[in-house]
C-alpha cells in the first residue's frame, strides 16, 4: 500500500505565501499619500480602461496590486456588499473598517482553505472630515490587515517605496500634510527612484478622495488637470 503524500501545515503555509508574493511582485506598485484635502492614489498604469484604483462608495476608494482578475473580483464583491448595507440601513453605516474586515475574512479563508491563494494585495481608503480622520487599511494576500497613516505602498517593491516615502514625506503628520501638487510629486519621484525610469502622465493612473467635494469624494485626475499638477 503506497504511503499517502504529506506536507506539514507550516510548510504548506510557507509555500502558499511564497507563491502569492511572487505573483504580486510581477505587477506594478501603488502608492497612496494623505494630503491636506484628502488621499491621493498613484500607480504606473498604461491602460486607460483596466483600473487599479476605483471608487467603492461615497468616501471610500479601493486599490489593488497583483493579479488583475483577482483583485477586480474583490472590488466588485466589495461594491455589492456596501451597496446592500447602505440601502438596508443608511449610508453612514458603510465604513472602510467594515469593508476591510470583510476583505480580510475573504482573503484569509481563501488562503487557508483553497489550493491556490489570491496573488494580490488591496488597499481600502476613506477620507474623513479632517486629516486625522482619514483611514487607510492595507490587506495582504493571507487576510492580514494593517492600519496605516500618512502613506502606504503596495507591490513587489513596497519595502523600497516605503523607505523612500519615509524620507520624502513631510515630518509632523497630520499638521504638515502636503498639498495635492506636492503629494503628487512626492509619489512620482518615489516611483521613479524605485523603478529607475521616468514616468509621464500618460503612463500614470491618478485618483483622489477629495473631502471638499460633495457626497461622492472620488475623482480621477487625467488629461489637462493631471498635466497641470505635474508641471506646477
Amino acid at each position: 500500500m503506497p504511503m499517502p503524500f504529506y506536507v506539514s501545515p507550516e510548510q504548506l503555509m510557507r509555500d502558499k505565501a511564497d507563491y502569492a508574493r511572487k505573483g504580486i511582485a510581477r505587477g506594478r506598485s501603488v502608492v497612496a499619500l494623505e494630503y491636506v484635502d484628502g488621499i491621493l492614489f498613484v500607480a504606473p498604469n498604461a491602460s486607460s480602461t483596466l483600473y487599479k484604483i476605483s471608487e467603492i462608495y461615497d468616501r471610500i476608494a479601493f486599490a489593488g496590486v497583483g493579479k488583475f482578475n483577482e483583485f477586480e473580483q474583490l472590488r466588485i464583491g466589495g461594491i455589492r456588499l456596501v451597496d446592500i448595507k447602505g440601502y438596508s440601513y443608511s449610508r453612514e453605516d458603510v465604513t472602510a473598517k467594515g469593508l476591510a474586515n470583510a476583505y480580510s475574512q475573504s482573503l484569509g479563508s481563501i488562503f487557508t482553505s483553497e489550493v491556490k491563494p489570491f496573488e494580490c494585495e488591496i488597499l481600502v481608503g476613506a477620507v474623513g472630515d479632517r486629516t486625522e480622520d482619514n483611514e487607510l487599511f492595507h490587506i495582504l494576500y493571507d487576510g492580514s490587515v494593517a492600519d496605516r497613516s500618512g502613506w502606504v505602498a503596495m507591490g513587489g517593491a513596497s519595502d523600497r517605496l516605503l523607505t523612500e516615502l519615509e524620507q520624502r514625506y513631510p515630518e509632523g503628520y497630520p499638521g504638515s500634510a502636503p498639498d495635492l501638487s506636492a503629494a503628487l510629486h512626492i509619489s512620482l519621484d518615489t516611483l521613479q527612484t524605485v523603478e529607475e525610469r521616468e514616468l509621464e502622465g500618460s503612463g500614470l493612473e491618478v485618483a483622489v478622495l477629495d473631502r471638499t467635494r460633495g457626497r461622492r469624494k472620488f475623482r480621477r485626475l487625467r488629461g489637462e488637470a493631471l498635466e497641470e499638477l505635474l508641471t506646477s
